[in-house]
């Protein structure tokens, strides 16, 4: 039975995401708000979480998993970045935006794409996550909640908990979310001095990029 952790969306009660990192730590899958829709995020370096987490997706280990970052310096561990793509992801961060980039080796092999070695990378612009990155100190592995089988993201944190229930640690509802997920950009191609790719345009605006 996944916990349910009502906070409030601007003054989130530390005592609930202490509660909600706590079993983060422990291996839990938690459901959390962002600034495009909801999604299921883990310990990055749990093995049995990860695994979990693409089976609820129901997806493989070609689908790019995003790392949840709390600043850009922090994303940069993860990645590795020019100054061309700096500048890009300056400016489009904290916002609804997932970048591919060269996963650096502080990314387990095992969650990278097996034959790209890349790896989504983000920085959320939602004052509860960010609080909960902050209390686990450390980024977390996520995916958009989409249901198996359907192609829109959820974002009302009741539905999620009646559906998902059995299979999650816990939900953390600071409301709804925008029920849309982020915009996906590949800067690999920069690195060769090529264009970024969109891969999925979503709730993060191309104007932003200069796209």
């Amino acid at each position: 039975m996944a916990q349910y952790f009502e906070v409030h969306p601007e003054n989130p009660q530390q005592r609930l995401l202490k509660q909600a990192a706590a079993l983060l730590q422990r291996g839990e899958i938690v459901a959390v708000p962002t600034d495009s829709s909801y999604a299921l995020a883990c310990h990055l370096d749990d093995k049995d979480a990860v695994d979990q987490l693409r089976r609820i997706r129901q997806v493989d280990e070609k689908h790019h998993l995003t790392l949840l970052c709390r600043d850009l310096s922090e994303l940069a561990n993860y990645a590795r970045v020019d100054n061309k793509q700096y500048r890009l992801l300056k400016a489009a961060t904290p916002g609804p935006y997932t970048f591919l980039l060269e996963a650096t080796k502080e990314v387990p092999r095992r969650v990278s794409h097996p034959q790209r070695k890349t790896i989504g990378l983000r920085v959320p612009d939602h004052k509860v996550l960010l609080e909960l990155l902050m209390l686990h100190g450390a980024p977390l592995l996520a995916t958009t909640l989409i249901a198996p089988g359907e192609t829109e993201a959820l974002n009302d944190a009741q539905t999620i908990r009646e559906r998902f229930e059995k299979q999650i640690g816990a939900v953390i509802d600071a409301g709804a979310c925008p029920s849309q997920p982020t915009t996906v950009v590949d800067l690999t191609p920069m690195g060769t001095g090529d264009d970024p790719v969109v891969v999925r345009q979503g709730r993060g605006a191309l104007a932003v990029l200069g796209l």
